[in-house]
């Protein structure tokens, strides 16, 4: 694993949040901590190399990306390689973390990317 950037205290709230999803699991990947349901992942921290920024991505609903980046452009961005898809990058290194958002958000996340609901028999056999 990386060395990691982002303080301890705040990746293992970051990590409870995360695994107090259903389904949810940790698995390292590219060095860092990625949070799955059912392999497919939801939210991770990176920024874990020397002088990297400490930051959580994760994805989002449609314009979610562009409203939190209009609302506060100091603690979210754009990430690399997923922020075409509309993941949002979030910096762990910012004075305050706004956790009930940052919660939510990989909530909605994981909502996105986990299973989908199965629709009842009934709804099916119209």
């Amino acid at each position: 694993m990386n060395e990691l950037t982002m303080r301890p205290d705040r990746l293992e709230r970051l990590r409870k949040i995360c695994l107090a999803l259903p389904d949810a699991t940790e698995k390292i990947a590219w060095g860092d901590p990625t949070w799955r349901v059912r392999d497919k992942i939801f939210a991770m921290a990176k920024g874990n190399y020397p002088g990297g920024r400490p930051s959580v991505w994760m994805k989002g609903r449609a314009g979610t990306q562009e409203a939190l980046l209009a609302l506060d452009p100091d603690s979210f961005f754009v990430p690399p390689y997923v922020g075409h898809k509309g993941w949002i990058g979030v910096w762990m290194d910012r004075p305050r973390i706004k956790w009930s958002m940052l919660e939510d958000l990989i909530a909605e996340s994981h909502g996105l990317v986990g299973p989908k609901p199965k629709r009842r028999a009934a709804t099916a056999a119209r």
